[in-house]
């Protein structure tokens, strides 16, 4: 099933999708490779495509990565979330919430996807670092693009991340550590119902600069 949405729609109506991820329905492989093969349009630096996409199915390793990703996710969402005084504020307790709910359910969901980079820009300066990960976000956001014009969902996580996390989720899938680089942990269902709106964001205005800072 393919949704009617135009071009604005798909992209301000995108959302990460947490509390509304339907974890009974089976997503297929099918479809799952037809966002890729969407995704895998994208630009890469070098037309390199070093990139490598990780699908995560059995039960026990979704668990597996679940626990890891609680065991930085947990203590985070503990802290407290600091002021900005603007509608950021009013918005953080419904969007801490939907992480904690995703936090319990993680590995309910059909699906856990790692997408990875071939590479380690540890340490890398500010420039090569953005070249490195410019060769496979704009690919991920895509892949999630694919899913929304679906009927699927997914929310962009990284918290698995953090501390020895990343290498535990290597060595639960087999990726190659010391050769690929995680660009996060993704979630991926249908969602329940399609109806989602744009967000409430500050106005572009207080975010642009034109010749100068």
């Amino acid at each position: 099933m393919t949704l009617n949405l135009s071009v604005d729609e798909l992209l301000t109506t995108t959302r990460s999708v947490r509390k509304r991820l339907d974890f009974e329905k089976p997503v297929s492989r099918e479809v799952i490779l037809e966002c890729l093969d969407l995704a895998l349009q994208a630009p890469t630096g070098s037309n390199a495509q070093g990139w490598q996409w990780v699908f995560v199915e059995d039960e026990a390793k979704k668990k597996a990565l679940a626990d890891i990703y609680r065991s930085n996710a947990i203590p985070y969402l503990e802290q407290e979330a600091a002021e900005r005084g603007d509608i950021r504020d009013q918005q953080q307790p419904k969007v801490r919430d939907s992480a904690r709910h995703l936090t319990d359910n993680f590995e309910k969901a059909p699906v856990l996807l790692i997408p990875c980079l071939e590479g380690r820009p540890d340490g890398a300066p500010a420039g090569l670092s953005a070249s490195f990960w410019g060769s496979l976000l704009p690919a991920v956001w895509s892949f999630m693009l694919a899913l929304r014009s679906r009927g699927l969902g997914s929310a962009w996580t990284t918290l698995h991340l953090l501390g020895e996390g990343e290498k535990q989720a290597a060595e639960v899938v087999g990726i190659p550590f010391d050769k690929y680089s995680q660009a996060g942990l993704f979630p991926i269902a249908y969602t329940i119902g399609t109806d989602f709106k744009k967000a409430k964001r500050l106005p572009a205005e207080q975010f642009a600069h034109w010749d100068t800072w």
